[in-house]
């Protein structure tokens, strides 16, 4: 803690089901509303318009759900974990609930990689030719998709970054564990791949795509 005047806390929770469409901003109104609200001793940024401090890892994109997403807040002293979780959830909405409450352990700018769950379910073909679709497409030398960035679009061979491992079909669905480069060195929204099976496979879908962890360079996993 040194000569600081608080205590900083990892809050971890879920954002599932209807809450994975709303963006970073309105995630960070509905925490700094929960948290204030919550009878734990927060501790105000100074200056003309005081506020909790919250500061969230690596925020999802839009259409992903997340399985241990964190945010760290600042305590003017510490509380029992299970009161600040209960207080929390209380001001949330059902598809944001907090889970666990700890002191962190490593800083958000060590975080290299993220896992993602993958769910494929096709509308023009059958689960099982979707997944050699999907395997035609990993085999190319190249896999180039277009990626927004700050100074513009450009295309970008995604096939280096990609590591797909368990694809397999199930029932109606072709599953998948994906891992990609994530943080602020480097960073790959799991979209692209799907961009690129839609575009150069003619492949119609529906996916599902979770977020499960978040890792360091060393693989060892953010906490």
């Amino acid at each position: 803690m040194g000569n600081e005047p608080w205590v900083t806390m990892r809050v971890w929770f879920t954002k599932t089901g209807r809450a994975k469409y709303i963006s970073h901003l309105d995630l960070n109104r509905c925490m700094t509303r929960a948290v204030q609200r919550a009878k734990i001793p927060l501790w105000y940024t100074e200056g003309f318009n005081p506020h909790p401090f919250l500061t969230f890892a690596l925020p999802l994109s839009l259409g992903i759900d997340g399985l241990r997403e964190s945010m760290d807040i600042r305590l003017l002293e510490s509380v029992d974990k299970d009161r600040m979780i209960g207080e929390i959830n209380k001001g949330l909405p059902k598809d944001i609930r907090v889970f666990d409450v700890t002191v962190p352990k490593k800083k958000p700018g060590k975080i290299a990689k993220a896992s993602y769950q993958i769910t494929i379910l096709p509308e023009d073909r059958t689960a099982s030719e979707a997944e050699q679709t999907l395997r035609a497409l990993l085999a190319q030398e190249q896999i180039i998709v277009q990626k927004k960035s700050k100074s513009g679009i450009k295309d970008v061979d995604i096939k280096p970054d990609l590591d797909v491992r368990d694809l397999q079909t199930e029932g109606d669905a072709v599953t998948c564990t994906l891992y990609l480069p994530a943080g602020s060195v480097r960073n790959i929204n799991p979209h692209l791949l799907f961009d690129a099976l839609e575009q150069f496979c003619i492949v119609r879908f529906y996916a599902k795509i979770v977020r499960t962890d978040l890792f360091d360079s060393d693989g060892q996993v953010f906490a």
